[in-house]
């Protein structure tokens, strides 16, 4: 499973509903997410859950995601 793989997995089974859509490469990746679960939350919540998510892939020195250099999160 490629590393984009694995962080769309994992954001879709930590957000109820969500669809992610994940690009990049050499660490750096770009990320939408549509979900439900967005509803009535600030920019900062929606990204902040999207974040939890993957924090477990960008923890450590030789974490596979280095950064987010950007993400959208929609409503369904």
């Amino acid at each position: 499973m490629s590393i984009e793989e694995e962080v769309k997995k994992a954001i879709e089974t930590a957000i109820p509903g969500a669809q992610a859509s994940v690009v990049g490469g050499g660490g750096h990746f770009e990320i939408e997410v549509v979900s439900s679960a967005f509803e009535g939350k600030r920019i900062l919540e929606q990204q902040r859950l999207v974040y939890s998510a993957i924090s477990h892939l960008m923890a450590g020195d030789a974490a596979p995601v280095h950064a987010v250099d950007r993400m959208v999160c929609k409503t369904a």
